[in-house]
């Protein structure tokens, strides 16, 4: 991050410009991820074949068959997201590490400290944001829907009013527990890492605070959060489809053969997309377990390259962003 000092309102500012400018830029592969997420399994002995393959492939059926603009599905629930998430949690990263440090601390800030202090704002962040997550997520969910079945949301603020009206308010914080859990690893893993791995690169001979150095962090952040991540990020989907998406999905599963079922579609989902969705999970300690148990440790990574894709492009696109509003401002 750079030396520079500012306001937190400018920080805020830069960090959420940043932030909404790397969604607008990397939301279709996120759409493609979600739905090779929500991609059926064989059953049995019936082999089906996947309506998606690969990240590209995926990306180029959603075109195919519902234009081009569907691959920016939830766009706008995003901005909301990444306006209020990504402001805050960058922006009050600085200030929360100069508090646990102490102002007149002078040289490198230790990485346990950052760590800290990366994990207390994800956490304040995504609690404040949680609301435009789960709205993201349940329409980026929506595929092509067949003739006669009506689309649960007709926008962004619709999907908002809808769950409000149909589930209660507190319903909008859905998932908040593992999402607190996700969101807070993640963001110490890409803020903390990143400000490590470019303290590391500075000390190299040769290297100097420029673009290479920003994009060389930018992805060592996002491998760290992806590695760090996904085992959380599989904990949680879920509970973004609740009991009566359940039935939703099972009523367009009769027009639409590419799921096998709804409850296909909940096994599919990974522990955020579980808790986010099943209320078979106890709790997300339950949701690990049974999925450890059941699927075996490498489930926790099931999509480790789109998730790599999505969130390495994601980091370098916002890092490099950031950096260079910061040095115009």
């Amino acid at each position: 991050m750079a030396d520079l000092k500012f306001s937190f309102a400018e920080t805020f500012l830069c960090s959420a410009f940043a932030a909404c400018f790397a969604e607008f830029c990397t939301i279709p592969l996120d759409t493609a991820k979600v739905r090779l997420q929500l991609q059926k399994k064989a059953v049995g002995d019936e082999v089906n074949l996947p309506k998606y393959r690969g990240l590209l492939g995926t990306m180029a059926t959603i075109a195919k068959e519902e234009r081009l603009s569907a691959l920016w599905k939830g766009i706008v629930a995003g901005l909301h997201r990444q306006c209020i998430y990504g402001g805050l949690r960058i922006g009050l990263y600085e200030p929360v590490k100069t508090l646990l440090v102490g102002a007149d601390y002078v040289g490198d800030i230790p990485l346990y400290q950052k760590i800290i202090a990366a994990l207390l704002t994800g956490a304040l962040a995504i609690t404040v944001a949680n609301p435009t997550d789960l709205v993201k997520v349940r329409l980026q969910a929506e595929g092509k829907f067949p003739a006669g079945i009506a689309r649960r949301y007709y926008g962004t603020l619709d999907a908002y009013y809808t769950i409000v009206r149909e589930e209660g308010l507190a319903a909008l914080w859905t998932g908040l527990g593992p999402n607190i859990a996700r969101n807070a690893i993640v963001n110490a893993a890409e803020l903390a890492s990143y400000d490590q791995v470019k303290q590391t690169i500075l000390k190299i001979p040769g290297f100097s605070d420029n673009v290479l150095t920003h994009l060389l962090a930018g992805l060592g952040a996002g491998f760290f959060a992806v590695c760090i991540g996904s085992p959380i990020d599989v904990v949680g989907t879920h509970k973004a489809l609740l009991k009566e998406d359940c039935g939703y999905l099972y009523h367009i599963n009769q027009f639409d053969k590419t799921y096998v079922g709804w409850m296909d579609l909940l096994v599919m989902f990974q522990v955020k997309s579980r808790m986010m969705g099943d209320s078979g999970y106890k709790n997300t300690l339950d949701c690990f377990i049974r999925t450890l148990r059941n699927e075996g440790f490498l489930a926790f990574y099931k999509g480790f390259v789109p998730n790599f894709t999505r969130l390495g492009s994601w980091n370098v696109v916002m890092f490099l962003t950031l950096e260079q509003v910061r040095s115009a401002v």
